[in-house]
């Protein structure tokens, strides 16, 4: 279903990209001042076809958002789709980032690699909390209406707290995936377990808001979220905390509804290429590979294949 590839020299001897080259927009030239209310924000302009929405979201940080974020647009700009990218962090903007990085790389080495079209959604500064609130949905419903009517897929990535912007970015997820490290302290935010029995005691913080999250998703437009947990930095070594850590995300899975996917192991490389803005989706087979690239790609497109996304529908909407 790939709507085009091109090849082209760049580190370790050549880099794999779609074609189109550097069309997003990075930091300060990508964020959306405020703007007046879509009557229908995630509708496109033509057609009345919307663009498919990922958002990653975890209330913890370090859990692998943005690098997970990355992976997702580096594949579906592969495949040849026209995707959007938004950073709902204008603190940390850990996304921006990396974009800002790829941009930078691709410029300073003459290579062309496709790019998302970005931007930032800030935060507002009026002085009121509802009216902070009031200038931030504007921002996002503006941001998401541009960025849906010219796209096939919207990638937002969250901050690792709960903010209103962050409650925004998942009521409107048509895939809301979650990164969380392999143990009991991430999977705290998704339910309490006995410390004895390591039985489920309810539902956590993060549960409840991606709950609440399904029900304005529901009533505004009668959607839904596909909800996907995804296992990350997985230890090679097979333990007895994985095993029980495994056994009571099966168990909330089927209570509280969402799936799991296999995440990315404990690798260096994931980390390794940030600076760069590359994601191992650039790098051609062949080149000066170890056998942590060759698994860690393989994990890539694991993941992609578990999310199930609507690639046919969206390429013949295209």
């Amino acid at each position: 279903m790939s709507r085009g590839k091109g090849m082209v020299d760049g580190q370790s001897g050549a880099l794999e990209t779609a074609r189109g080259g550097i069309s997003g927009r990075t930091g300060e030239s990508g964020r959306m001042e405020g703007g007046q209310r879509p009557e229908e924000p995630q509708k496109a302009g033509s057609g009345g076809r919307r663009a498919h929405v990922i958002v990653l979201g975890n209330e913890k940080g370090g859990s692998g958002k943005t690098t997970s974020a990355m992976h997702v647009i580096a594949v579906l700009l592969q495949e040849g789709f026209r995707v959007a990218s938004m950073d709902l962090d204008s603190r940390q903007r850990s996304l921006t980032r990396y974009v800002e990085n790829r941009a930078a790389w691709s410029q300073s080495n003459g290579v062309r690699l496709a790019m998302p079209d970005h931007q930032v959604i800030e935060l507002s500064d009026k002085e009121t909390v509802a009216e902070r609130q009031e200038d931030e949905r504007e921002r996002f419903q503006a941001g998401l209406a541009r960025a849906s009517a010219a796209h096939d897929f919207v990638v937002i990535d969250c901050p690792g707290s709960d903010s209103f912007l962050s409650r925004l970015g998942h009521a409107v997820a048509d895939t809301l995936i979650t990164p969380m490290n392999d143990s009991f302290v991430d999977f705290d935010l998704l339910a309490r377990v006995d410390p004895q029995t390591y039985e489920i005691k309810g539902p956590s913080v993060y549960s409840e808001m991606v709950w609440e999250s399904r029900k304005r998703r529901a009533m505004a437009d009668g959607g839904s979220i596909d909800w996907v947990v995804m296992r990350n930095r997985l230890s090679m070594l097979d333990a007895k905390n994985k095993r029980r850590l495994e056994g009571v995300l099966e168990a909330l899975a089927d209570r509280i509804g969402f799936r799991l996917a296999p995440g990315f192991g404990e690798r260096v490389i994931f980390r390794e290429m940030f600076p760069s803005g590359l994601t191992l989706l650039d790098l051609k087979e062949g080149g000066a590979w170890s056998m942590s690239h060759v698994a860690a790609r393989a994990e890539v497109r694991q993941l992609i294949e578990t999310l199930d996304l609507p690639l046919a529908e969206m390429a013949g909407e295209g």
